[in-house]
């Protein structure tokens, strides 16, 4: 800060400090006059930069299904800061509220809400560094959001307007302005690490070259390491360390080992250590108090590191020290590894943090609420955070491969970051509290470690970080001894494999002990090649009585375990271990990597009803077939767990390694979803600059889906789509019969069927699709027993056959009625009793087919009829379009796809293009059924699954045999898929998707259904899955489906069959104008829920409602959601709780309507 900095600064402080007034007035005044006084370029008048990157007033886009509204942020710079201005005032003077005041700050936290919701919007591109609200003459309120998310308004860090005239208050706001990266703390402690560990590992190589073992040397540094952080945080008073290293051991090193050995003596017990006290610590690491002798020149370099700011290291640095104090060899059996810690908060976010914070916004919601409401609200508002506190406080995270603690130690850091933040909204609520002195705390961070050393270093890690937290909070005041206490939360044993001992395994055979060739070579004294040498063995040992290793209850898993490839775990660990384990978990394929064995458990886990979710780092293998046999035997118990998060592909630590890893996050199927599944794909990376020993400046595309499967690619929402009245009352199984004996062959029904009307021809889903049976069905329905018995010869097979297993039926409606079938399907019969012909598919198949059957035809059910007899309907079913949809909605019975009409046909929104569009799709579906109908009354031996075989053949490109060109001929199938090419096409430009047409080339020769897995079933690697045509499809539909929900909540209905459907209405299929505007009926919900009876589930109720669905939503059609009378008091309670939720920049009213509009941060 120059003299001249100074002086403007001065100026600026003079002219604006204290100031009062109107905001929009001052506010671009304001920030014109901050700018000069930190010498930093100022705004360009807006518009003359395309998309205004940096600039007053920039525009914010919110979209919903039916309206663009723009707000506009106060000053914005892209890549730097996004600011919000308020000004209030110190006197009673009107504006936005005296300083001090509940109206003032109620303002400024609803601006931090409003730059909040701007900040995440997706058009800015990126998430800016910086948030801040500014009280235009008073202070700054600063969020930081390096990690991908700002929290709350209590995680603000205030700033007053006098405090420019400090010199690193002045710099910090000029780099907000010119290089808002330099302040990322997890680059400032990266920095920190790299400069330290540079000068420790010339220490640490010194120590290997003298013999010491690493072991030794590893706990050695890392009391050297802690002794030096107990300084800087003035655990240890009068830097006791640093001044004997430069006064005393440099220039006298002999008196180094006894010195320090007393000092560590001291620490371990408390007392006295020259002039100063020291607090006792802890036995567990400081009670092997041994040193080593170091040389002048060693001793130097400690000083070095000394001289360092240990207060601000970022703990990780102890696992990297420790490996580099291993020798290749250890460091390649344990597997040890150190992840860098925005690659372990990429993890613990979605599987810790995003629920709990998801909590805590509800609970800032009712606290507003409360707060809003009577003068004595502020208890139970407090009670209602001192609540979550408590939460807080009980949390139990659990890493059963913990390492040396990165994992945990992050953990720790977000949970007490939260835990800070709700503190100051606590404060914020009833003034000033006292501290408890009960918080968040090491005994909440459980681990599981093999390694004795790195177990003990772990345990070392999070009391490093908790103590980092306590004087962030407490200033210089003390923790109470001893510092660091034995809680016993890391375990020191085998996390997946338990057993009582082990013993040398003997071959019952030779009574010789089993051995191996340990790896060791010698040249092969006449080729003068490396062979195995005879003489490196190792013992091969039995392990007794193994069983799988118990884990200690937690409410969250996070972790990332060891490394070791499957064809290297007997190698690593050793036959027996290797055989012990494959034994002890049958469910775990002996194909898998030694990771998945962390994943098997941690799926157990949550699916028996202990952890909420877990989250693993494994390696990108995952998604490959072998490994991913593991997810799917998950995915398809009966209490399955669900993926709610994934990145498929990430890179690892190295710079120079060609490394890459997953991230997988799990849940129980049965919790109630906070919020979709979604996958993260990285879209670029690199590292922040040529000293980086890892990539951090890492983007993301974030994809939500319905569905993430085993293979880690994500079923779009599907699932989140609403059924559509157009398609109601359309489609439904066929009948079950529930009993042969109404089963009649061709031959019976030639002697007498003809005399009874009650004889039906009846298909199945084999006679349809593959060769018919030719059966017919007695079909009593409508008819009591007594009209029933008239058809004397049918009635009498039914008594004689059908009966005597009725009799035996538990439903007594079945037993009752043993004439009828037991499956009647009235509205399906009802649906088609009208036609001369409807569609029918089989509900599970190979190939998605649509075919017509004429209208006297039943239907088992197993066919899914739907009462439509025009073949424009037919193309579009049988189209691309549809067969996506079907085959990614429905689901899969073995390897075969399955039609579920709910999720299937009732959402599906069918295109409305014009007349003379549509009939080309209807001459196409005519000619499609007609070219089938008339191969197989040419050719009875063909069948619908033959011929579409046949074409996915053709289409994928391989060779026909003899045999498949005879049938070629006989069925003509290139001219089938010529048909339904030319039908593919006419319904693309049906939707007005022509952009897409030029991709079907592609997919029209790769086979009928080049899917991505829409199911959990292992697929081979030539099937995996990209970013294909299918996924644009499903993501279209999805949005083309919103759109006609808002469209039916407004009243326009595009009936696909109005004469059945709706017959007291006019059919209308155009677009109705100005859809806002029109009266917005109440549709009622397919299933309403219960009306909670609590404000605080009212709220959490309405916003979950306007999350999970797309839209806009007035408040009578919220209130149709719920079950009960909707009376003007709940309307008032809606319209009360949709303020409240658009004051915390959760939702964006258009006129008398409301959508969604919560952030989305990207890790």
């Amino acid at each position: 800060m120059t003299p001249d900095d100074r002086d403007r600064v001065a100026a600026f402080l003079k002219k604006w400090q204290g100031s009062e007034g109107n905001e929009r007035a001052n506010y671009q005044s304001f920030f014109g006059d901050w700018c000069r006084a930190l010498g930093v370029e100022e705004p360009p008048p807006k518009g003359t930069v395309p998309g205004d990157p940096y600039c007053f007033d920039k525009d914010i886009k919110f979209y919903s299904d039916k309206a663009e509204s723009t707000r506009f942020a106060d000053f914005y710079k892209a890549g730097c800061f996004l600011i919000e201005a308020k000004q209030g005032s110190d006197s009673s003077a009107k504006g936005h509220g005296k300083r001090g005041t509940k109206i003032y700050r109620d303002n400024l936290q609803k601006a931090f809400n409003q730059a909040k919701s701007y900040a995440y919007n997706r058009m800015l591109g990126s998430l800016p560094p910086f948030l801040m609200v500014c009280d235009i003459g008073s202070h700054f309120e600063i969020w930081q959001g390096f990690s991908g998310e700002y929290g709350g308004y209590g995680a603000r860090e205030t700033v007053n307007l006098a405090d420019l005239a400090q010199p690193e208050v002045f710099d910090r706001f000029v780099k907000i302005f010119t290089d808002p990266q330099a302040l990322n703390p997890e680059k400032l402690r990266a920095r920190v690490t790299r400069e330290v560990a540079a000068e420790l590992a010339k220490l640490s190589r010194w120590l290997e070259e003298q013999g010491h073992d690493p072991q030794v040397t590893a706990s050695f540094l890392m009391r050297c390491i802690f002794t030096m952080f107990a300084e800087d945080v003035a655990l240890l008073k009068g830097e006791v360390f640093t001044k004997a290293l430069r006064d005393r051991w440099i220039t006298n090193p002999a008196t180094f080992k006894p010195d320090i050995e007393q000092l560590w003596q001291t620490m371990n017990t408390g007392g006295r250590f020259g002039f100063e006290q020291i607090l006792q610590f802890n036995g567990s690491f400081f009670e092997n108090a041994t040193a080593i002798a170091l040389p002048k020149e060693q001793l130097e370099i400690l000083y070095a590191a000394a001289a360092k700011d240990w207060s601000q290291v970022e703990p990780a640095i102890f696992g990297t020290l420790l490996e580099r104090a291993l020798d290749k060899a250890e460091r390649s059996r344990l597997g040890a590894h150190y992840t860098p810690r925005s690659y372990v908060e990429r993890l613990v976010r979605p599987v810790v943090m995003e629920p709990l914070r998801s909590q805590w916004e509800a609970i800032e919601l009712e606290v507003k609420r409360l707060l809003d409401g009577s003068a004595g609200a502020v208890a139970k508002a407090a009670a209602e955070i001192q609540g979550f506190l408590e939460q807080l406080r009980s949390i139990r995270i659990l890493d059963p491969a913990c390492g040396t603690g990165n994992f945990l130690y992050v953990s720790l850091d977000l949970l007490k970051g939260l835990e800070q933040e709700v503190l100051t909204r606590l404060v914020d609520v009833a003034g000033n509290i006292q501290l408890e002195t009960q918080q968040v705390n090491p005994s909440q961070f459980l681990g599981i470690e093999i390694n004795p050393r790195a177990a003990a270093i772990a345990e070392l890690v999070i009391w490093i970080g908790y103590l980092q937290w306590h004087f962030k909070r407490f200033g210089n005041a003390e923790p109470p001894e001893p510092v660091l206490q034995a809680f016993g939360n890391i375990e020191n044993r085998d996390a997946v494999l338990a057993y009582d001992g082990m013993e040398p395994d003997v071959d019952p055979k030779t009574g010789q002990v089993r051995t191996r060739w340990g790896g060791k070579t010698m040249v092969h004294p006449v080729t003068g090649k490396e062979v195995p040498d005879p003489t490196d063995q190792k013992v091969i040992y039995r392990y007794l009585n193994p069983r799988p290793a118990e884990w200690p209850a937690a409410d969250y898993i996070v972790s990332n375990p060891p490394f070791i490839g499957n064809t290297w775990i007997r190698e690593e660990l050793g036959d027996g271990y290797a055989e012990a384990i494959r034994r002890v978990y049958t469910d775990v394929p002996d194909t898998v990597d030694f990771v998945m064995y962390w994943w098997h458990k941690s799926a157990l886990e949550v699916r028996n009803g202990r952890p909420k979710a877990f989250g693993l780092i494994t390696t990108n293998s995952i998604s490959q077939v072998f490994q991913r046999k593991v997810i799917d035997f998950h995915l398809k118990q009966t209490n399955p767990i669900e993926l709610i998060f994934a990145i498929p592909d990430h890179p690892w630590v190295d710079k120079g390694a060609d490394v890459r890893i997953a991230m997988t996050a799990g849940v129980d199927s049965r919790c109630d979803r906070l919020q979709m599944p979604y996958i993260l794909k990285i879209i670029s990376e690199g590292f922040s600059d040529e000293q980086e020993e890892f990539k951090v400046d890492l983007s993301f595309s974030k994809e939500e889906a319905f569905k993430i499967f085993s293979n880690l690619q994500g079923l779009l929402d599907t699932g989140k789509v609403a059924s559509l009245r157009s398609n109601e009352k359309l489609s439904g199984p066929g009948v079950k019969l529930h009993g042969s004996g109404f089963l009649i062959d061709k031959k019976a029904f030639q002697k007498w069927g003809y005399k009874y009307p009650i004889i039906k021809e009846y298909l199945n889903g084999r006679d349809l699709v593959g060769k018919s049976r030719n059966l017919f069905a007695i079909d009593f329905f409508g008819l009591s027993e007594l009209e029933a018995s008239q058809y004397s010869e049918p009635f009498q097979q039914i008594l004689d056959k059908v009966k005597p297993e009725r009799d035996l039926n538990r439903r007594e409606v079945r037993k009752n009625n043993w004439w009828l079938f037991g499956e009647n399907v009235q509205k399906t019969r009802k649906s088609i009793e009208s036609l001369a012909r409807y569609i029918a598919t089989v509900e599970t198949a190979k190939h998605r087919v649509f075919v017509f059957l004429r209208g006297e035809i039943l239907p088992d059910n197993m066919l899914i009829a739907i009462a439509l007899e025009d073949a424009y309907f037919l193309g579009v079913l049988s189209s691309k379009i549809h067969v996506a949809w079907a085959l990614a909605a429905g689901g899969t019975l073995e390897d075969r796809p399955r039609y579920n009409k709910t999720v299937c046909f009732d959402p599906f929104p069918f295109p409305d293009p014009d007349d003379r569009l549509k009939q080309e799709i209807r001459e196409l579906g005519d000619r499609l059924d007609a070219h089938r109908t008339t191969v197989q009354a040419n050719h009875p031996d063909i069948t619908i699954t033959g011929m579409y075989n046949l074409l996915e053949k053709l289409r994928a490109g391989q060779p026909f045999t003899d045999k498949d060109r005879e049938l070629n001929d006989r069925a003509l199938v290139s001219t089938l898929k010529q048909i339904h090419d030319d039908l593919d096409r006419a319904v693309f430009r049906a939707y007005g998707w022509d952009d897409l047409i030029p991709l079907l080339t592609t997919h029209q020769t790769r086979g009928l259904s080049p899917l991505p897995p829409i199911d959990d079933r292992p697929l081979p690697p030539d099937e995996e899955p990209t970013n294909s045509l299918d996924e644009q499809i499903l993501e279209r539909l999805v949005k083309l489906n919103a759109e006609r929900a808002a469209e039916e909540r407004n009243g326009h209905i595009r009936w696909l069959r109005p004469d059945y459907q709706a017959p007291a209405t006019q059919a209308t299929q155009t677009a109705i104008a100005n859809l806002i505007d029109s009266p917005e009926p109440i549709v009622p919900a397919a299933e309403p829920q219960p009306w909670p009876t609590q404000p605080k589930a009212q709220l959490a109720a309405i916003r979950d409602l306007l999350r999970s669905n797309p839209g806009n939503w007035s408040i009578d059609q919220i209130a149709a959601q719920f079950k009960g009378k909707v009376t003007d008091k709940r309307r008032q309670i809606i319209r009360e709780n949709l303020d409240r939720l658009e004051w915390f920049g959760l939702a964006i009213q258009h006129a008398e309507t409301w959508h969604y509009a919560a952030p989305n941060p990207i890790a």
